[in-house]
């Protein structure tokens, strides 16, 4: 759990994951082999299709959840069991306790239920004088340990074979081997007696049937079912999110709900349960049988225009299988309770702003778990959104509303940005980069070179480059973003050559300015909008066929968070749109709009080259083959990295916030391309190239880091 007050010290405790060489280890290994799992699990599934039905299902039963209670308590009923309703954590333990005592119990089995972590269960029945065991392998060696779990499926997944043989050992007061089949049956020896003995079992649910009052558990083990069988009490514990209309509901989820969760097409064990069974020594002769629904702020969350999505979740814990802050640091400094993404959003609804303050921030933005959600949620857009609630609720820092401010006014940004590059000398010694970080900035910076302003930027170069084509086949504006625009100008030019000849009219908007992505990311939504009013002003999108960019991350944000940004003015929304509708990345205008053929490039040169897929591009934009396309145009003997579309570390502004974490993902990527044997590597967004050949340079690494366009330029014919 993430305890630290402020940033400063939430840094600090992410220092002692990013030390810890187990956890670092597993976290790779889980990374890369999940995806391939997942695909296979997918294979045949018209998975796109299958996650938009999830999506309708869960909003149209979180549109109707007092309907569906209704109806799920007078079938329950009607079956023998007994329902509940906790309007808070609080409310839910007393309700459980209440059923203990009047049970006469005294001892305790559960398995696995985020839902009781989340009300911090088993210390409410512990105080109560309870022996609360866990029965889920993960959960049960965790408890031992007192611990949270640090991941919503794989509970113990940041821990060795020999830590749990170790601790084993402790509890049996026996020396224990680390083979893992002998640490199973140890647990199973250990339990079994535990559920025999118990006179009350709890369990989680993944569904609530409303037409039927049944409720369905989806587990690896089977000692949910021995849970909920075996004690003369079963009380089933759930968010009343869990609630869906049929069986057939239920069923199109679990379809998903594996596979994603763990790479799996089904669970060991799917059980639904309409009831309590015969039981000799019970009331009536037969078991009693609660189920306990948790409200905890969900139905005013489901009545929120913004956030009432994210309670289509269904706790697969693929956002943080596919996430390279969690993979860097666990879930024990990447959630609070609820692990990962949807745990950067949930903490704050349901543990409060503290909790969610620091973690909130943490979010590099990559859009990964975007594009792995069963449910189709827009996590990082939410995970943004609550960070500027919580700016707006205790105060916006004096470095992100500065920035906001600045970005704001086109002229005194760039004013700005000129003197900067007066400022720079002593730092740079007339070098392409910053020999050394002035000493604002603490050496954990350090990891990567960081390029100089330009002495001269685009659009100063602007009126000797611009192009004058005789009946042009397209008009384009040309969207530069501040970094190519003062930083790399040498990628605009390099772009403008590979247009040439081709009949495209490039026009470049001087009015335009940053696409406000970095004040969006730093939680200043008021800026982001002046900015993109700006650019939208600035670039008359009913002048041109395309507006191009070749920055990845402005093109998705343009594209995707302009209309976003206005949702709440319909007028200003549909002006967006309009522009978003002109906005096409640099790859995918040559690749599919022009459809640029080799003969427009020299022969083959032999040189051995791979792709970095910038996040913003591949996830953000669903763009996957148009820049590869292009590079096999060109001619270049192109080799695939492994991991071609993990993040690269940058984040704009996160690097900064958190250089550690970034420092260590770029690593991890250097590291996949030099197994490659390329002599280049190309990406498209001037934010990865500024990490990664920044990075390659401190390393020492051979390899040439290109822009697209640099790379196309360098192999392109010249246009007579």
């Amino acid at each position: 759990m993430q305890t630290a007050h402020d940033l400063k010290g939430y840094r600090k405790d992410i220092e002692a994951a990013l030390e810890d060489e187990f956890l670092r280890s597993a976290m790779d290994k889980f990374a890369v082999d999940y995806p391939a799992s997942r695909a296979k699990a997918f294979a045949g599934i018209d998975v796109p299709a299958l996650i938009a039905e999830i999506a309708t299902i869960k909003d149209a039963n979180m549109a109707r959840l007092d309907t569906l209670l209704d109806e799920f308590t007078r079938r329950a009923e009607a079956n023998g069991i007994n329902v509940h309703l906790a309007e808070d954590a609080a409310a839910a333990n007393r309700i459980i306790a209440d059923i203990a005592r009047k049970g006469q119990v005294r001892s305790i089995v559960k398995s696995k239920s985020m839902t009781a972590e989340e009300t911090l269960l088993n210390h409410h029945l512990e105080a109560e004088g309870l022996e609360v065991v866990e029965t889920d392998l993960g959960e049960w060696i965790i408890q031992l340990r007192h611990e949270g779990p640090s991941h919503m499926v794989m509970p113990a997944i940041h821990l060795s074979r020999y830590q749990v043989a170790d601790l084993f050992s402790e509890v049996t007061r026996a020396k224990q081997d680390a083979e893992i089949e002998r640490l199973v049956k140890v647990a199973r020896r250990e339990l079994r007696a535990k559920f025999v003995e118990a006179e009350m079992g709890i369990t989680g649910a993944n569904f609530a049937i409303a037409d039927t009052g049944a409720i369905g558990l989806t587990t690896n083990e089977g000692n949910a079912r021995l849970v909920a069988t075996l004690p003369q009490i079963h009380v089933a514990l759930m968010g009343i999110d869990k609630l869906v209309s049929t069986l057939m509901d239920a069923l199109r989820i679990n379809r998903a709900l594996p596979r994603n969760a763990t790479g799996q097409k089904i669970t060991s064990y799917v059980s639904w349960i309409t009831g309590p069974v015969q039981c000799a020594v019970g009331p009536e002769g037969r078991k009693e049988m609660h189920v306990v629904f948790l409200d905890n702020g969900r139905r005013a969350l489901a009545r929120d225009p913004v956030f009432s999505r994210v309670l289509r979740c269904v706790r697969c814990g693929a956002c943080a299988n596919v996430c390279p802050v969690y993979r860097m640091v666990g879930g024990h400094r990447y959630g609070h309770i609820y692990i990962g993404a949807i745990g950067l959003i949930l903490t704050y609804f349901f543990h409060g702003r503290e909790k969610a303050r620091n973690l909130v921030q943490n979010c590099i933005n990559c859009g990964a778990c975007k594009a792995v959600c069963a449910a189709g949620i827009d996590l990082p857009y939410l995970i943004k959104e609550v960070h500027a609630r919580i700016q707006d609720e205790t105060g916006h820092p004096l470095q992100s509303s500065m920035l906001g401010k600045v970005l704001a006014n086109r002229r005194l940004f760039h004013r700005l940005l000129r003197a900067a590059r007066l400022a720079q000398k002593p730092v740079t010694g007339g070098t392409p980069y910053i020999r050394h970080l002035p000493m604002i900035f603490a050496k954990e910076h350090n990891f990567r070179k960081l390029p100089a302003i330009a002495e001269v930027p685009f659009r100063d170069r602007w009126p000797r480059l611009q192009p004058r084509v005789e009946l042009p086949r397209w008009r384009v504006a040309l969207f530069s973003g501040c970094v190519q625009d003062f930083v790399y100008p040498e990628q605009l030019e390099a772009g403008l050559k590979v247009m040439a000849g081709l009949g495209i009219q490039v026009e470049f908007p001087m009015d335009q300015s940053c696409c406000g992505l970095p004040v969006q990311m730093m939680g200043e939504k008021k800026a982001a909008r002046r900015v993109a009013l700006q650019n939208m002003e600035a670039m008359a999108a009913e002048r041109y066929d395309y507006i191009v960019t070749l920055c990845a991350s402005c093109a998705s944000h343009l594209t995707h968070g302009y209309p976003k940004l206005f949702a709440d003015n319909p007028e200003e929304k549909r002006r967006a749109e309009t522009f978003s509708a002109k906005v096409i990345s640099f790859s995918r205008f040559l690749a599919d709009v022009v459809r640029i053929g080799p003969e427009h490039f020299a022969p083959a040169s032999g040189v051995k080259t791979t792709y970095h897929a910038p996040c913003h591009l591949c996830r953000g934009l669903d763009e996957h083959q148009a820049p590869k396309t292009l590079l096999k145009t060109a001619g270049m003997e192109f080799t695939p990295a492994a991991e071609e579309e993990t993040c690269c570390g940058f984040g704009g502004t996160y690097s900064s916030e958190f250089p550690r974490i970034s420092a260590q993902i770029l690593a991890l990527k250097l590291a996949d391309f030099e197994k490659t044997g390329a002599e280049v590597l190309v990406t498209e967004c001037p934010g990865c190239v500024m990490q990664l050949r920044g990075g390659a340079q401190k390393a020492g690494m051979a390899v040439k880091v290109l822009h697209i366009a640099e790379a196309l330029a360098a192999a392109r014919i010249s246009a007579g």
